[in-house]
């Protein structure tokens, strides 16, 4: 039997200002969004079967969605419909404005989810691989829980689980702290990806507040090193850490570069650079699905660290949240680079 992964989070609208050349006739344009279904995207572009699961209001836009998420060749079976809304973020145009999203979720379809509503033995049943990230416990308790009870229920049936460590200051809002909350899911985890802030904020994990100012690429993969032993030996399932490093100067130039610790043993990607970005949003989640697309494929540590910054890379280049981007694709970014 083949398979899936299993990609769990709240699906969002983005709304973004359209560009001037085309804003006299529609002055907003509509992605579809969310980090997990970004993710899940990612990996039904390149053959991996994958099914996401969410919960949508039972309405005529969550069909429209869903209809979409199957052409893309994402299985929709485990989307549970309940609630009013789908959560809505706001997001200026401009690829280098910082600050600048705003986020509508309060009382969303998936925000009101409680532990008992999803029969994980059902969604769980063909599936290896669960994803999910720290967007998801940042919204509220109850939701926290929820994925308390998905790792649990995933950890005994040996499926193997990844997070995304993604940070978001916007959220956490609810009285609780990430370390109060975190830990106890990445216990679960045998895969961490995210970088050595967010593990700082996260997971309590030591930061360097002077790294900045060493201004060496060594000097952060050091970190990034000591950060992912310091991730296995706090949480002894996780297997596997991954870090990445996005650096922007002052004349809008990029610098991106990622590392895999597995094994015992730290792995980089070359540096990919830049003049300039049309899109940031969904490329940490492009890294991540290139990560589960590595060793779903049980390719070698090295190649899943080269594919899946390449991944994410190009995926700077596109607008919207999710890549479109296939395997020769993601292939040709690696090689030019």
């Amino acid at each position: 039997m083949i398979t899936k992964v299993l990609c769990f989070g709240e699906l969002l609208l983005r709304v973004s200002p359209a560009a001037d050349d085309a804003s006299d006739k529609n002055p907003f344009l509509l992605y579809m969004g969310g980090a997990e279904a970004n993710a899940a995207t990612a990996l039904a572009g390149w053959n991996v079967p994958v099914k996401y699961c969410t919960v949508l209001p039972d309405n005529f836009m969550s069909r429209h969605l869903i209809d979409y998420l199957e052409y893309k060749g994402i299985f929709t079976s485990s989307i549970l419909f309940s609630g009013n809304r789908i959560g809505v973020y706001y997001l200026e145009r401009g690829a280098d404005l910082k600050g600048s999203m705003v986020y509508d979720r309060d009382r969303s379809s998936f925000s009101e989810l409680k532990t008992g509503m999803i029969d994980w033995d059902k969604v769980l049943k063909d599936v290896s691989w669960f994803n999910f990230t720290a967007i998801s416990p940042a919204l509220n308790q109850n939701v926290a829980d929820v994925c308390l009870e998905a790792v649990e229920a995933a950890s005994r049936k040996g499926i193997t689980i990844s997070v995304d460590l993604n940070y978001r200051s916007r959220l956490w809002k609810y009285g609780k702290q990430p370390i109060e909350i975190m830990p106890k899911l990445v216990e679960h985890c045998d895969v961490v990806m995210g970088n050595i802030w967010s593990a700082n904020h996260l997971l309590g994990t030591d930061i360097d507040e002077h790294i900045h100012g060493k201004q060496s690429k060594a000097a952060y993969l050091a970190h990034a090193e000591e950060t992912s032993k310091q991730i296995i030996s706090m949480f002894p399932k996780v297997k596997t850490v991954a870090n990445t490093f996005r650096f922007d100067s002052d004349d809008k130039h990029l610098l991106y570069y990622t590392s895999l610790y597995t094994n015992g043993q730290q792995y980089h990607s070359h540096d990919f650079s830049c003049a300039g970005v049309v899109d940031r949003s969904g490329s940490g989640d492009c890294f991540m699905a290139g990560l589960i697309y590595g060793f779903y494929n049980q390719n070698k540590p090295q190649e899943i660290v080269d594919y899946a910054t390449a991944a994410a890379f190009g995926k700077l280049q596109e607008q919207g949240d999710a890549t479109g981007q296939d395997i020769l694709t993601v292939k040709k970014v690696k090689a030019e680079n």
